[in-house]
């Protein structure tokens, strides 16, 4: 169900091949990822809309817990990031260092 929802805005494809990018623990890089998944090409508002599925309690903000389940978002059989994985996706994501990614973090991440 929640793959549905992502694959409403990037092909299903796009998110087998970034998965399978990131398979081993130390592997996952975020714009890797988000090149391979296709969100690099998408506008702004469909960048919220991503973002609103991956905020998974609605807080508005992606905090380093949830970001730890980051890849079961996309597919619920994936893997947990590592603690390494978690804290680099947040310093590149966390644009004002308050360990909380906003959907502003997120799009400044892809188009850096």
């Amino acid at each position: 169900m929640i793959k549905m929802s992502l694959s409403s805005i990037l092909s299903a494809d796009a998110i087998d091949a970034a998965m399978k990018d990131c398979q081993a623990p130390d592997s996952f890089n975020c714009k890797k990822f988000f090149q391979q998944c296709g969100l690099t090409k998408k506008s702004p508002a469909e960048v919220k809309k991503v973002f609103g599925i991956l905020d998974n309690d609605a807080s508005g903000f992606i905090e380093e817990e949830e970001l730890k389940f980051f890849l079961q978002r996309f597919n619920p059989g994936a893997r947990v990031l590592t603690e390494k994985e978690t804290k680099a996706f947040m310093s590149a994501a966390d644009d004002d260092s308050d360990g909380m990614i906003g959907a502003d973090g997120v799009y400044l991440t892809l188009v850096w």
